[in-house]
């Protein structure tokens, strides 16, 4: 038996929070690729600290198991629409997926998103039903919703026959009985070998390789992983680097490495159907194809999706400026953002006409805070304006981007919620309820309707309600939707915010900061109760009198402030304010600081309406 027939290469897809990763633990432990003393993290796959803070993965990375004579190589791909980028590129590396859905929850926006995009490369699938150790599992109606699901997408007659194993990930086995425990994941190995088809290419023929994610390594430079689409590639052979503008460059492999478990080794050769990783390309970019140089032929760029919402990246030019981050200069912003592009494929980053702005597009506010999120840790300082869909014509008719809703909410909130969503041009596809008190409601809503919802949302259900979407089509722009409906106070002097000060606005509306924290002008320090903008002094303290009150010792009680995180920040802006991110702070600032400008702007804005 050759070395493909022995192969077998997957992708692992489900939606957030569905078991993916710990899935992935169980049968990396399982395979024996650990020592028995060696200490192995959980979820380990999800390497990123945003990844391990956020139980969301992020990046797609890939392993590789053994079982008996047979070499696994899985991939762990993304499970939310933000991170599509990602998700295409990894079809492209594979030959079939696992599906993993849980078995109460069931399909949901993500698991479709990505599912799509495996079964229009006509990948075999196999579905994972997991948590089926929970009380409320519902198995069989669960396998019905993904076959509705399979038949929705469009599967043909090989894909919809797809074989089911129930599993408990957290408990470590697999079944191909719901009612059946195992002792281990025997069962789903099984699956994966029988089921899943062996690598195409020919390795006789001339070298195809094609990149498709990309690591850095500050002794090996920029490396190249992807899989051999076909022939043979060795160390230190001599390549051709077809690039995307569809110049040629010699180059020759430095370094070739394969994967066992969650390391690379080092290896000598690579055949049709391994994935591997390469070194010595220089600066090779996500897509381009290496081959052989006598025969030079190129694969098929890879097709990724537009983004569709924007937002403009600016040097921080605010009276804090400076003193919480390492680079804050527009040079090491505008490194940093073209270094991005190199891995990011889904990212789009253009100049202004301002040497201090960029214009930067992605996939959603996720994808845009997770890179920001980033660029904060790494200790650079930056303003980012209120996130814009991008509106595009076609034939003459403006079209925006509207995505697929899905929230499940118990009852006596739905009305409120579908209150809310009527006035952001949301349509309802779908109602169901299960008779639980839960009631899933499915709506087909403009990407601009979703900006600043999820507070919204959280406040209308008590924190009780989840939302789930993912990008579905263009459509005709739906009209001005209304925004943010409260003002808010903005500090009218800089300086520190004071108890007493806070104690006096409390009857004005929500507070964002706590005493103590430093404040400048145009700060944004509260949510206003009415609809209008209100200036405030929150660095008043209590003048000194040399007279003795009755209450001089009582302590004061404020109101818990409202803290907003990065993502909640970024909703909450409006067209006339700015987000100021170091990384120590995060902060709201009006664009205009003086309130006589801020007055000058709302005048010409008027005029222009």
């Amino acid at each position: 038996m050759n070395h493909q027939e022995k192969l077998r290469n997957i992708a692992i897809i489900a939606h957030v929070d569905h078991g993916k990763t710990t899935l992935v633990d169980k049968l990396l432990q399982q395979s024996g690729i650990f020592r028995e003393n060696e200490h192995v993290e959980e979820r380990v796959m999800d390497s990123n600290d945003l990844e391990r803070e956020r139980g969301i993965t992020i990046l797609a990375k890939n392993t590789a198991i053994r079982y008996n004579d047979y070499s696994i190589n899985i991939v762990d791909t993304p499970g939310h629409a933000d991170f599509g980028g990602e998700v295409e590129r990894i079809m492209k590396m594979v030959d079939g997926v696992l599906l993993v859905v849980d078995a109460f929850e069931g399909c949901m926006p993500q698991t479709k998103f990505v599912l799509r995009k495996a079964l229009e490369q006509n990948l075999v699938p196999i579905v994972v039903l997991n948590k089926i150790d929970r009380p409320n599992a519902r198995p069989q109606e669960v396998v019905d919703e993904v076959l509705e699901l399979f038949i929705e997408l469009g599967a043909n007659d090989e894909q919809l026959d797809f074989p089911i194993v129930y599993a408990s990930a957290l408990q470590g086995y697999a079944s191909n009985d719901p009612d059946v425990k195992t002792d281990d994941m025997k069962d789903l190995y099984e699956a994966i070998v029988h089921h899943m088809p062996a690598p195409k290419g020919n390795p006789a023929e001339p070298l195809q390789f094609q990149v498709t994610l990309l690591d850095y390594n500050d002794y090996l430079g920029r490396i190249g992983i992807g899989r051999v689409q076909r022939g043979e590639i060795k160390l230190n052979s001599q390549v051709a680097v077809l690039k995307r503008d569809g110049t040629t460059q010699k180059a020759r492999v430095t370094k070739l490495f394969g994967f066992i478990g969650l390391n690379r080794v080092e290896i000598e050769s690579a055949q049709a159907g391994d994935i591997i990783a390469i070194t010595g390309l220089g600066d090779i970019n996500v897509g381009e194809t290496v081959a052989d140089p006598e025969n030079p032929e190129a694969l098929p760029l890879l097709h990724i999706d537009e983004p569709t919402l924007q937002m403009t990246f600016l040097v921080n030019d605010s009276p804090f400026a400076g003193k919480e981050g390492k680079h804050v200069t527009s040079r090491k912003l505008r490194d940093r953002l073209m270094a991005e592009l190199e891995t990011d494929v889904s990212l789009r980053v253009e100049e202004t006409d301002s040497p201090d702005a960029f214009t930067v597009s992605g996939r959603g506010e996720l994808h845009l805070s997770i890179l920001i999120e980033t660029m904060r840790r790494e200790g650079y300082e930056l303003q980012v304006s209120k996130p814009q869909v991008i509106i595009r014509e076609e034939n003459g008719v403006k079209m925006e981007p509207f995505e697929h809703l899905v929230i499940d909410v118990p009852e006596e909130y739905t009305g409120a919620v579908m209150e809310r969503l009527g006035t952001r041009k949301a349509d309802m596809t779908n109602m169901i309820n299960n008779g639980t008190g839960n009631v899933r409601l499915e709506f087909l809503i403009p990407a601009r309707g979703l900006i600043g919802f999820r507070t919204d949302f959280l406040t209308e259900t008590r924190g009780y309600g989840i939302m789930n979407h993912s990008f579905d089509s263009y459509q005709p722009y739906r009209g001005e939707i209304e925004g943010r409906r409260q003002g808010v106070l903005i500090a009218n002097e800089s300086g520190t915010a004071t108890t007493y000060s806070i104690e006096g606005l409390e009857d004005r509306g929500v507070m964002f900061i706590t005493p103590g924290t430093e404040v400048y002008e145009g700060m944004i320090v509260g949510e206003h109760n009415r609809d209008n903008d209100l200036t405030v002094n929150v660095t008043k303290a209590k003048a000194m009198t040399n007279v003795r009150s009755a209450t001089k010792d009582d302590t004061t009680k404020l109101k818990a402030p409202r803290i907003l995180s990065l993502e909640q920040s970024l909703e909450y802006l409006n067209d006339d304010e700015y987000c100021e991110i170091t990384p120590q702070s995060i902060r709201l600032r009006k664009k205009y600081l003086k309130k006589n400008e801020r007055d000058r702007y709302e005048k010409q804005k008027a005029y222009a309406n």
